[in-house]
């Protein structure tokens, strides 16, 4: 296991320990950075009651990643988002081993997407009132289930009609979406990431779940689709839009995701050229934007 350590001022605690956790840490913790100093901070609340703060004014950061890897592609692609500013990379090192996998299993219980649809690890029993689940344990690959990004993708699959349509999965980490569209009814399926690790664990999800995909770098996705999903951060969504776009089919629809509420215009103005985005979900400050191309298109 690695740990990625992190400095940063109070305000920007609650955005980093959310795109941390997007970005599949398996735990994010906060300290106060100049703890055992003369600047040490007390932080004060009532039993039972929310902490009266994110964070201290110099807040240390400690997520942890199960391979070193993912600990550096998480610090770069934090220090390329606007968030960023005013925090500061202090250092990935390893930790000693433990029980890791009890210590995981403890942390993940199962999921509700909607009252129907759930997501649930394999120790655990499907609630009695799920009709559709997915089988998910946490691994290396994004898209446990427990994020607001991966949560609202699930429940625009779970509310649209992807029955016999072609989708594709556009950095589909651990293939979650792409099997969420698979449960519903989609009947050609083309999940890619630029990761091998997230490739492997998408085949593997997939059987699991007893779905039938394709998974592969992004050169698999070709032609167009009737709807394409992407569940990644706002910085790259804008960087691919001409991409995704030129896979959209006329009349298909467009479904982002790991966009920060105050990044709505920035994304918004990316896709304006080719797509007219809309917010269709919002949940912990995260939103869903989504796009249906023009027939004339």
């Amino acid at each position: 296991m690695f740990e990625l350590n992190l400095l940063c001022p109070e305000a920007r605690v609650e955005v980093l320990s959310d795109a941390l956790e997007a970005l599949d840490a398996l735990s994010v913790s906060v300290e106060d950075a100049d703890a055992q100093t003369a600047h040490e901070q007390a932080l004060f609340g009532e039993p039972g009651m929310p902490p009266p703060k994110d964070g201290w004014q110099r807040s240390k950061l400690v997520a942890l990643f199960a391979k070193e890897d993912a600990a550096q592609e998480a610090a770069v692609l934090l220090a390329a988002q606007d968030f960023f500013e005013a925090c500061q990379i202090l250092s990935i090192a390893a930790v000693p081993d433990q029980d890791w996998v009890r210590l995981t299993q403890s942390q993940f219980a199962p999921v509700e997407i909607t009252p129907e649809f759930w997501i649930v690890p394999t120790w655990h029993e499907p609630p009695e009132q799920a009709k559709a689940i997915i089988r998910l344990d946490p691994g290396l690959a994004f898209g446990t289930g427990t994020h607001p990004t991966t949560r609202m993708c699930l429940r625009w699959i779970a509310t649209h009609p992807v029955k016999g349509q072609r989708v594709l999965d556009y950095g589909c980490g651990s293939g979650i979406l792409a099997i969420g569209a698979a449960k519903f009814g989609a009947t050609q399926i083309d999940a890619v990431d630029i990761d091998e690790a997230a490739v492997t664990s998408t085949e593997l999800n997939a059987l699991a779940n007893a779905v039938s995909l394709n998974a592969g770098q992004p050169e698999l996705a070709q032609g167009t689709y009737q709807t394409v999903l992407a569940n990644i951060l706002a910085t790259p969504l804008k960087v691919l839009a001409p991409l995704l776009c030129n896979h959209l089919e006329a009349s298909g629809h467009l479904v982002l995701a790991g966009i920060l509420e105050r990044q709505e215009e920035e994304l918004i103005q990316a896709y304006a050229p080719f797509v007219t985005l809309s917010v269709a979900d919002r949940e912990d400050g995260w939103i869903l934007m989504t796009a249906q191309r023009s027939t004339a298109a």
